[in-house]
């Protein structure tokens, strides 16, 4: 749902900046800090404004991140759709769009509807768009009587405002957790006056009735479960929007989310307790997107040292070998080519695989380099051995061993030697035959999840 933060205490603004959103919509928004440092991305709720982070911003900077603050469609000083697109669809692909030209993978912070919107876009992205997630009183499932009561006092107060006393008087029962300071002058900069010289808030009225969030309930929960980063879910304990139980249910979805709660705060939490806001939110970032590098040293957290290994993009191939009892095949991206003369390739296998008798006994295997097409494959011979071939379509190459029908190249080898390597076999092959076809891109793997080339 879309609460409104309408008292903001007026701050100097960071360094313009601009985006192509979804559609040709200019998004305009504001840097903070270098511009070199680790980045996040905060995407204010619906009826707000990028500056309802500027003190978060500038505390990140402070603690030497670049914070960057955008105005949603139809608010601030982003542009209002001609067609009035306030969808779920419009709002992540705008956020798609942001992620794309910051150039780098952010935290990306948002808040309420923002939020929704950043939980469709990083977790229905197939390239992995965010370095975490950080969910402000944002969840699908949301208080219909505390949306009913916000819905009714924006209709009530549609026809503007006679001057900002009146406008301070809606603020304040929008917002009724807000802090007090501010008052009038701090509200004068959220208002705009209109051609019969009333005053109304800085954002399209028609975003309100254009983004339903119970009917996107199932949509943002299958989101949640694709996504593999970082998470944090940040509630209002005074909130009556979004429910801990909202929270609790939101969280068992994700793979990896941590939850807080800040005292004292409604639904609009970073400005209800932006002090409080501030230090949940640099303290994640401090234990799961450190400003310094992880660092590994030998026999502390193997994990550390995969996510190390997992900073080397490779491609992916599916090796396979014909044994007695038919073939069988694994998928491994630790493939490189080690000699043109004699022509030698290499394979790492994990040494406790079942399919490793049958590679130490055929005499010769082929490795197969699979396309973006072959995602599917990949993931087949990753599962259980009964159903890999089954899947795929699959011949006995020239060379006795099987052959995946339209990769991207397959090497057909004669085994050269094989070399226990800690928990793997390291196989070497002289390559009797390859082919490889020269018009498609590759898939590949990085960081623990399969990407594909990216052309500017």
């Amino acid at each position: 749902m879309n609460g409104a933060s309408f008292i903001e205490r007026p701050s100097a603004a960071g360094e313009a900046i601009s985006f192509e959103g979804f559609g040709g919509v200019r998004l305009v928004g504001e840097s903070w800090g270098d511009r070199d440092a680790p980045t996040v991305l905060l995407l204010p709720g619906g009826g707000q404004s990028k500056s309802a982070y500027r003190h978060a911003a500038r505390a990140l900077a402070d603690a030497g991140r670049r914070a960057i603050c955008v105005d949603l469609r139809g608010h601030g000083e982003s542009d209002w759709p001609t067609d009035a697109r306030y969808d779920l669809d419009a709002l992540s692909k705008d956020v798609v769009a942001i992620l794309r030209q910051v150039g780098a993978r952010p935290v990306v912070v948002g808040a309420s509807l923002g939020g929704m919107a950043a939980l469709a876009a990083v977790g229905e992205s197939e390239v992995e768009l965010a370095s975490g997630l950080v969910l402000v009183d944002a969840a699908p499932g949301i208080q219909g009587e505390e949306a009913t009561r916000v819905r009714a006092l924006i209709q009530r107060y549609a026809s503007g405002f006679s001057d900002v006393g009146e406008a301070l008087e809606a603020a304040r029962a929008l917002s009724p957790h807000r802090s007090r300071g501010g008052g009038a002058d701090g509200l004068a900069h959220q208002l705009r006056s209109d051609d019969g010289g009333r005053l109304r808030w800085k954002w399209d009225e028609r975003s309100v009735s254009g983004f339903q969030a119970v009917a996107v309930a199932e949509r943002l929960e299958a989101a949640a479960r694709n996504i593999r980063i970082a998470v944090l879910l940040m509630r209002g304990g005074e909130s009556n929007m979004v429910t801990a139980e909202a929270v609790e249910r939101l969280q068992a979805l994700f793979h990896d989310a941590e939850a807080v709660e800040i005292p004292g705060a409604g639904h609009l939490v970073a400005s209800d307790r932006a002090d409080e806001f501030d230090a949940a939110l640099l303290a994640f970032l401090e234990r799961r997107a450190p400003l310094t590098p992880s660092e590994y040293h030998e026999g502390s957290d193997s994990r550390t040292l995969r996510d190390a290994l997992g900073c080397f993009a490779t491609g992916v191939t599916v090796v396979t070998a014909m044994g007695d009892d038919g073939p069988v095949g694994v998928t491994a991206n630790s493939f490189t080519a080690v000699s043109l003369d004699p022509p030698l390739i290499l394979v790492c296998l994990g040494a406790r695989s079942s399919s490793l008798p049958t590679f130490q006994t055929a005499g010769g295997f082929a490795i197969n380099m699979l396309h973006i097409g072959q995602q599917p494959a990949s993931k087949a011979f990753a599962g259980p051995q009964e159903s890999r071939f089954s899947s795929v379509p699959w011949r006995v190459g020239r060379h006795g061993a099987p052959t995946l029908d339209d990769s991207l190249a397959s090497f057909e080898c004669e085994t050269f030697s094989m070399q226990e390597a800690g928990d793997h076999v390291v196989l070497i092959g002289r390559v009797k035959a390859a082919k490889f076809e020269p018009r498609r891109d590759p898939l590949l793997f990085f960081r623990g999840k399969y990407r594909r080339l990216h052309f500017n």
